[in-house]
């Protein structure tokens, strides 16, 4: 962790305080890789780049050019996926990866023009921060869901988006990216699934996923909701079919970059069945078996996405700003001076999302170990407080405390 003078934003640029981000497995991908890695640039040995893309924050100072049109005190999220191809990398160039100077784990960072340019600086309108971090993760789930396809036998047209009324699988689910799947499928109003089955091998983390995405709560959505856990199954491609009828299911969602979950979740599609493989592997070779008899005579087939676009970001704000809360993602907090060690460990460390409060000073920490510190440390006495009033969950109010009460760097 360094400290260092930001330059002088030029008119094309703008200037923005940072108030959260929260750590991405990608991140984790960045670190290890380095220049490996397709959005890190080749020179970061003499010009390091700042980690960090699921961040929101506050404009401070905005640039003459885009002086119309965005305004100091605006709260603002950022789509890191620009798709620009003057960046440092080309077109896979993203804030957080490939930029000396924007980063969501800064304190200040200056915005560069091919933001702005690709309308990619968006604007949040709801409380709090944390929400416009987790826009990102959610968008990408957003982008998995609207990139899923579908045929009719004998035409040529794909039919985008999830089949409405179908029947839907979500493997290795209870992840911090499947939960935000699942939050998504239950808020839609405009398409969802009939059916919605999601499995894992890990009953603690079931357990917890179905205490916040309750099986009431579908059903009050007209979706019959099922969490399974495929470890105690003695055949989970015929106990899943089994659950679905016998039918398979329309939509298959793979949220672990696993060559079993792959393959269990391509036996496991229907006619016409969608398999969409998002978590990105680190291993450049990975790959797994495909049934194309099915892919011939039953017209299955996979799709992958990497992140959403900016369209299924605005999407993402609006939800966040109409009420959808993504608290139940997030299980640690930290500041600052958290962030090299947990993003550098971040495949061992359990629970979900990891949000990061870039003013503070704070060893990443379990909200579930809240109580017990509050026995010494007043402030985490209190944040116990609130949270154990949200089901133990993070909320806007504990935000408030923590940014008003917590250690400043």
């Amino acid at each position: 962790m360094e400290t260092f003078e930001l330059p002088q934003i030029k008119d094309d640029e703008i200037l923005a305080k940072v108030v959260s981000d929260s750590l991405c497995m990608s991140s984790y991908k960045a670190s290890t890789q380095a220049t490996d890695h397709k959005r890190i640039p080749n020179d970061i040995a003499e010009n390091p780049i700042i980690i960090g893309h699921e961040f929101a924050g506050e404009l401070v100072e905005v640039g003459a050019k885009w002086a119309h049109k965005f305004k100091a005190g605006d709260k603002f999220s950022i789509q890191p996926a620009l798709y620009y191809e003057d960046g440092p990398v080309g077109v896979l160039s993203a804030p957080g990866y490939s930029y000396r100077y924007i980063g969501g784990d800064a304190t200040y960072v200056i915005i560069p023009k091919e933001v702005m340019e690709k309308n990619c600086l968006l604007a949040y309108h709801g409380e709090g921060f944390y929400p416009a971090s987790l826009a990102e993760p959610l968008s990408c789930v957003i982008g998995a869901m609207h990139a899923n396809y579908h045929t009719t036998p004998g035409s040529y047209v794909h039919k985008m988006e999830i089949v409405a009324g179908g029947k839907m699988a979500i493997l290795a689910g209870v992840g911090p990216m499947g939960l935000a799947a699942i939050n998504y499928v239950l808020s839609r109003n405009d398409r969802k699934p009939s059916l919605l089955v999601v499995t894992d091998v890990d009953q603690t983390r079931l357990d917890r996923a179905a205490t916040y995405f309750t099986v009431e709560q579908a059903a009050a959505r007209g979706i019959e909701l099922k969490y399974v856990n495929t470890g105690k199954m003695q055949n989970p491609v015929d106990e899943l079919k089994a659950i679905s009828d016998g039918t398979g299911f329309d939509d298959v969602f793979v949220f672990a970059p696993v060559k079993p979950v792959v393959e269990q979740g391509d036996a496991i599609l229907a006619f016409d069945g969608c398999l969409n493989f998002f978590a990105g592997p680190g291993d450049p070779a990975f790959s797994a078996n495909m049934n194309f008899y099915n892919v011939h005579y039953a017209y299955t087939h996979i799709v992958g996405t990497s992140g959403g676009n900016t369209d299924d970001m605005v999407e993402a704000l609006e939800l966040m700003s109409g009420g959808l809360d993504p608290a139940a993602l997030v299980t640690h907090i930290g500041g600052l001076d958290a962030v090299i060690e947990a993003t550098n460990h971040l495949p061992e460390i359990p629970g979900g999302k990891k949000l990061i409060y870039t003013h503070l000073r704070m060893p990443l920490t379990a909200i579930s170990d809240f109580a017990k510190l509050g026995e010494t440390k007043a402030v985490f006495k209190t944040l116990a407080g609130i949270c154990d009033k949200n089901l133990g969950l993070w909320s806007v109010e504990a935000e408030s405390y923590l940014l008003a009460n917590a250690d400043k760097l």
